[in-house]
Parts: structure tokens; sequence; C-alpha cells
């Protein structure tokens, strides 16, 4: 197991585990999915993805429709996909990734969580250079296919996977975030089922607070994530 898969079983979102707030998070990502590569799934790999994805997850079809909807609309305003990063208490670095149609609401509600709990906004850069952009893939086990498998595991790599690991009965891969559209393409012509396939910042150091300091960084977290706007948020503090 190496280090990427261990932040994530540590770091998993609370707001995944919210039904509704997956819908929205997923609709969201639908709708934008459908602007930058159009409606129909056999020509769009991302949209191809997801909603096997939304599916997975007990998605209403018609959300999945409602969302791809409001792409093709001229009267829906656009979602923009906005970073901001900052500081939270004692130092803890933060990245949050947000889909908005007002980006001036949005980042002045981000502003404030930061000014209210002691943290502070940074400029663009000021923080992303501590995390590794991965591209992350959950696909099904495949029968006679094992992840020990050498001539697998090097074709794997050839496409740009850099960690394997077993979550559940699972197969997680990990890549780097050009490699996206090349691991799914092989893994969708060797038929494995993908269950999601999402990107990941991955700090490159975590750093160990108390349980008091924890407890700050942890109020401004909750604050973030119970943004409408926020999709994901990444921290580089030891849970």
């Amino acid at each position: 197991m190496g280090r990427a898969f261990e932040y994530r079983k540590a770091a998993k979102m609370k707001r995944w585990g919210n039904m509704a707030r997956v819908f929205t998070k997923l609709g969201k990502q639908i709708t934008i999915a459908v602007k930058e590569g159009g409606a129909e799934p056999e020509l769009n790999a991302r949209l191809r993805v997801l909603m096997h994805q939304a599916k997975k997850e007990n998605m209403p079809k018609e959300n999945v429709e409602r969302a791809i909807k409001k792409a093709t609309s001229k009267d829906e305003a656009d979602y923009k996909e906005m970073v901001y990063e900052g500081y939270a208490p004692n130092g803890i670095a933060i990245v949050i990734e947000t889909a908005t149609d007002n980006p001036t609401r949005t980042v002045a509600n981000i502003r404030s969580y930061f000014n209210k709990c002691g943290g502070s906004l940074g400029v663009s850069g000021s923080v992303q250079f501590m995390f590794d952009h991965k591209c992350v893939f959950k696909i099904a086990p495949k029968d006679g296919v094992s992840l020990e498998d050498l001539e697998l595991e090097l074709e794997l790599i050839d496409c740009g996977v850099d960690e394997l690991a077993e979550d559940d009965g699972n197969i997680i891969l990990y890549g780097e975030f050009a490699s996206y559209s090349v691991i799914q393409k092989y893994l969708e012509e060797n038929s494995f089922e993908i269950f999601s396939a999402e990107f990941e910042r991955i700090p490159n150091e975590l750093k160990e607070l108390t349980d008091e300091q924890k407890a700050q960084v942890t109020k401004l977290l909750d604050k973030i994530e119970d943004d409408e706007d926020v999709q994901n948020v990444f921290h580089n503090m030891v849970d």
C-alpha cells in the first residue's frame, strides 16, 4: 500500500456520506463534462464514467437528465470550476475545488470561513505545490486477473498508473493527472468495470497536530465542506 492509498483511507470526505450532496456533486460534474465534451456518452469519456458512477450511487435518472439539460440550455448559467488555496490555523495547507455559477459569491464565502476560523485565504499557487494531483480509478476485479500479474502491472504502468491497491475487494489505481484519458481507455478496452474515476490531491507530507489544534482546523474544514459550491477539500493534516 502506498502513500496515496493510505491518505485516501484516512481522509475520506464526510460530505460523500450524505446522499443529497453526492447527487449534487455528481450533477455538477455531469453538467461540466457535457459542456466540455458533448452530451453523447459514446463520444465523451468523462461523461461515460460519471453516468456509470451515478448509477452505482443510485442517483435518480431524472437527476442525470436534468444535469445534462442544464449543460445544453442557453437559459442556464454555466458552472465554473474554481480552485482556492489557503492556510488553516496551525499551518495546515488547504486546497478547495469548487463548481459554481457565481464565483463572486463563492470566493466571498470561502474567504469568510477562513477569516472566522483563524485561517487565511491565499493566492493561486500558494499551497498547490504541496500536493500531487492524481487521477484515481476504482474498478471491479476481473476473473482470472490478479494485481500480482506482472504483465498487467507493466501494462498499467505504461498507461501512467503509479500505484495499485485493493480496498474492500475492489481495485484502486492511481496515476498522474494527465494520464486520466489513457488509463480510462485501457480499462475500457480490456473490459474492466469502472465504478468511479476522480481526481485527488495527495499531500507530499502530513502534519501532526494536538487534539486541540485538530479541533481548530476541523471547525474550518466543516464550514468549507458544508458550502454547496464546494466539490472537494484537501489538506495535509493527519486525521
